[in-house]
Parts: C-alpha cells; sequence; structure tokens
C-alpha cells in the first residue's frame, strides 16, 4: 500500500512507519524535517507544514492512505479534515488521545480530577478532533486511542481491543507499548474493521 504518514518522527509515528516498512508498505513520510530520517527501502521523504492546507492535500493525493500522528492542540482541525478530503485519499486513519475514553458511564478520563494538566489541552484538542471526525458523512476515517499510559516497550503483538471504554488489566494498569499500537494501527489499515469508528487498545 501507499501510506502518507504526517508525523513519521514522532513518539508515536517512529513506530507506525518501522512497522508499515516491515510490512514492505511504501510509506511517503511527511515531515518537518526530511533530514531527521534513516534512508530505507520503502522510504520516500517530504518536507510538510501541517498547518499549510495546501501542501497536505497535494501530499496526500495519490496515497492509498493517510495516517496523522501529531499532536491535535495548535491545529486547524476543520482546515485539516478539508485537505484530507480535497486530497482525493481514500482512508484517514489518526493517533488519537486516551482523554475521551469512558472510565464511568458518561465520564470520560480528560474530564476526572486526576486527569494531569499538562495534558489537558492535548487531550481536549484530540477529543474535538474525534468529535469532527464523527459528523463526517463522506470521509472513512478511523480514530485509535491508546492506552492511558502508552510508552517505548516490546512488540508482542498481542493485546485487546476495545471502543469507547478505557481498558485496564487485572493490575488496575491501562497501558500499551508504542510499538504494539503500532501493530494495532497497521492491522487495522490492512483489514479495515473500524471504518468511521474509535477504537482502542491495552494490554
Amino acid at each position: 500500500m501507499n501510506i502518507g504518514l504526517i508525523g513519521a518522527t514522532g513518539f508515536i509515528g517512529q513506530h507506525l512507519l518501522t512497522e508499515a516498512l516491515a510490512r514492505k508498505h511504501q510509506v511517503t513520510a511527511l515531515v518537518r524535517n526530511p533530514t531527521k530520517l534513516i534512508a530505507a527501502s520503502g522510504l520516500t521523504s517530504k518536507a510538510l507544514d501541517i498547518h499549510n492546507a495546501a501542501q497536505v492535500t497535494t501530499a496526500l493525493a495519490g496515497q492509498d492512505a493517510a495516517i496523522i500522528s501529531v499532536h491535535h492542540d495548535g491545529l486547524d482541525l476543520h482546515a485539516l479534515i478539508d485537505a484530507v478530503k480535497a486530497s482525493g485519499v481514500p482512508r484517514l486513519l489518526v493517533v488519537g488521545g486516551a482523554g475521551s475514553l469512558e472510565v464511568a458511564p458518561e465520564v470520560q478520563l480528560v474530564d476526572t480530577p486526576e486527569f494531569p494538566a499538562e495534558w489537558k489541552a492535548v487531550a481536549l484538542a484530540a477529543r474535538e478532533f474525534l468529535n469532527l471526525l464523527r459528523a463526517e458523512k463522506t470521509l472513512d476515517w478511523t480514530y485509535l486511542s491508546p492506552s492511558a499510559l502508552i510508552e517505548p516497550g516490546q512488540r508482542t503483538g498481542k493485546f485487546r481491543l476495545g471502543t469507547e471504554q478505557l481498558l485496564i488489566n487485572e493490575r488496575g494498569e491501562s497501558r500499551i507499548s508504542t510499538q504494539d499500537f503500532a501493530v494495532a494501527l497497521i492491522d487495522e489499515l490492512e483489514n479495515p474493521v473500524h471504518s468511521q469508528q474509535r477504537f482502542t487498545v491495552g494490554y
């Protein structure tokens, strides 16, 4: 598949890039600074200003799928969605946040007193992005929320999938490695199950 990956050098994006290339996809890495990327088979690097809608549209035109893996705060999310639609790319996958997952009936994680203040702006923007996507009737989108804790670890390929509720393991933890998050997203890319839906992944 030809994939346009926005944010390929980021915290999660770098693992998405590794996973996609390992599965022999052709990836166009769309980043602020292409010199940060090491040449690899199947990889094309291009500079992109995500705030420039025309650049986004041009960069994604002709791709089989687009993946957006950036923080959503500070973005014009309406303009970004419009740019993706204008590109004609048939599929959009978004790396979302855990804040909009439910921890109790009609109570989302970001709205709880325990939610870290330093992550609130990012989480609220990610929730807004999800809500905007849910209003989309034509775009084929999928939004993947991680568990509450996502950090580098192992690629096990063993995890649980959920929908709207935060996944918690038997020890009361909500966690996923960046590597297994990437596995779940590229699995969804290859075998779409959650068209126009959000899902989540955790141990």
